[in-house]
């Protein structure tokens, strides 16, 4: 599913016009951006958690050469499943 059947989704199951679920959406993944960016945790209970954490740098090998080369830290967002999506999944 992508944006435009996720927003064709909500729009269907809540009775908002598309144009009111397309602010709804673009509002949610404003909203998470904001607060990773932040080093906040978002949760959602019985869905999830989404966090950010730092991927320590290490040493790489360049594919094409062989060369070794440095992959500096970086931040990457986590998502750890709740019980619910979990048990809806199985």
């Amino acid at each position: 599913m992508n944006k435009s059947e996720l927003i064709d989704a909500i729009a269907k199951d809540s009775g908002l016009t598309k144009l009111d679920s397309e602010k709804a959406v673009n509002s949610f993944i404003n909203t998470m951006e904001n607060t990773l960016k932040g080093g906040d945790v978002v949760t959602l209970v019985g869905f999830g958690s989404f966090s950010v954490k730092l991927t320590a740098g290490r040493s790489g090998r360049d594919f094409k050469t062989g060369a070794p080369i440095n992959i500096p830290p970086r931040n990457s967002v986590r998502f750890k499943p709740g019980k619910n999506l979990k048990e809806c999944v199985n």
